[in-house]
């Protein structure tokens, strides 16, 4: 006799932030869950959110198996903001 249990999928979605960065004269790429706290990296941005969704589900189930809440993030709760600062000579990174 065959059982068919039915699972209920619930669709979790999370801003990822995208930031390049040198490393050796190449550039990378991290992605970073805000929400969960959760990053990873990758020689591309495509890579980078890859290995930080990936990130995202182990971490999401390591919160399930141990009976923690999951965050749930609500559109209206993000807002991305620029700002723009002024470095004199004196204090300008090398890497400008």
């Amino acid at each position: 006799m065959c059982y068919n249990f039915l699972m209920e999928t619930k669709v979790l979605n999370y801003h990822i932030i995208i930031t390049p960065e040198k490393l050796n004269g190449k550039t990378v790429y991290n992605a970073y869950s805000p929400t969960l706290g959760v990053a990873d990296w990758g020689k591309t941005a495509e890579l980078a959110i890859s290995n930080v969704k990936e990130a995202i589900e182990c971490h999401l189930e390591s919160l399930n198996k141990n009976k923690e809440p999951i965050p749930v993030e609500e559109v209206s709760d993000f807002m991305i903001a620029y700002t723009s600062v002024s470095l004199t000579s004196k204090h300008t990174p090398d890497f400008i």
